[in-house]
């Protein structure tokens, strides 16, 4: 299966591709502060590629649940309780998020040749960070909250990353509502003007779901093949393996592992981690004996 975007193609099916995380913001649920000046988050981006990355995925406003952006994130305790912990507006301007992520992806546009993918909900952060030479938007709103994206990520002949989410963590059937709610992404990616070639569809494991419904999900993750698109997984430190093992947020290293090489065996192509390098063995073992 090919992914084309803009100069670069990756050939999905040989490997497992490792996307690593490089949260340029102060307040990310597990690595907020670290990498939010321009030069310390461009060295990590190079040592995640020096550690086996293929992609970097560059973020400028945090998105985990309980955080305040575009759309209220939900806290979930079960199925039918929720708390809101958030107002509609987000708390990061277009100008700053810019100001974030655009000298990042420039030095590493210019300075390696890894693809770059930017990590946002906004059509113009979107069309800068094209502009100053990403290659995908990772769109946690499947381009649904903001259909513009697509029109963007298609004129600059980029690839999209569409991912599942909800503000109400209730679904008739967990898997069937994510492969309804991807196709109508689908959708708004081919009236774009995007090709299936240049889209990816993740099932947003942690955003808008229970434990329950992630533990589902994982189980039944190759039931997402049917949409023919590359998948991706982004499971790394989240609250549910917290909430399985009962560690605090940097302490989830082996439980990402667990994640990760189920998610390979259920056909995942690529996985979005924290730690690339520990990811990056786990990913080779496991493709060794899946990928024969």
């Amino acid at each position: 299966m090919i992914f084309r975007c803009k100069n670069k193609i990756l050939n999905f099916g040989k490997k497992t591709y490792i996307m690593g995380i490089l949260n340029v913001t102060p307040d990310s649920f597990s690595d907020g502060g670290k990498y939010n000046d321009t030069q310390k988050a461009i060295d990590r981006a190079f040592k995640m590629i020096e550690e086996g990355a293929d992609i970097i995925d560059v973020g400028g406003e945090s998105t985990r649940p309980g955080h305040v952006v575009g759309n209220p994130m939900m806290v979930y305790t079960n199925k039918k309780e929720s708390r809101l912990s958030g107002v509609l507006d987000s708390i990061v301007s277009e100008e700053e998020e810019i100001r974030r992520v655009v000298p990042v992806i420039e030095k590493l546009a210019t300075s390696t040749d890894v693809v770059i993918s930017v990590d946002t909900m906004k059509p113009n952060v979107a069309q800068r960070a094209l502009q100053a030479g990403a290659h995908i938007v990772n769109d946690i709103w499947g381009l649904q909250k903001e259909p513009d994206i697509a029109q963007i990520a298609a004129e600059h002949g980029a690839g999209v990353i569409m991912m599942h989410n909800s503000t109400i963590a209730e679904y008739n059937d967990v898997l069937n509502d994510i492969i309804k709610f991807l196709q109508k992404s689908i959708e708004i990616g081919k009236k774009a003007g995007l090709s299936t070639d240049q889209m990816i569809i993740d099932p947003g494991i942690g955003f808008g779901k229970t434990l329950e419904h992630n533990l589902e999900i994982m189980n039944k993750l190759d039931k997402l093949k049917v949409l023919n698109l590359p998948i991706l997984l982004g499971t790394s430190r989240k609250s549910m393996i917290g909430k399985v093992l009962g560690l605090e947020v940097n302490d989830r290293v082996e439980g990402t592992a667990a994640t990760v090489a189920v998610g390979i065996t259920k056909g995942v192509d690529i996985v979005r981690v924290h730690d690339v390098m520990q990811m990056f063995r786990v990913v080779k073992m496991t493709d060794a004996m899946v990928r024969r």
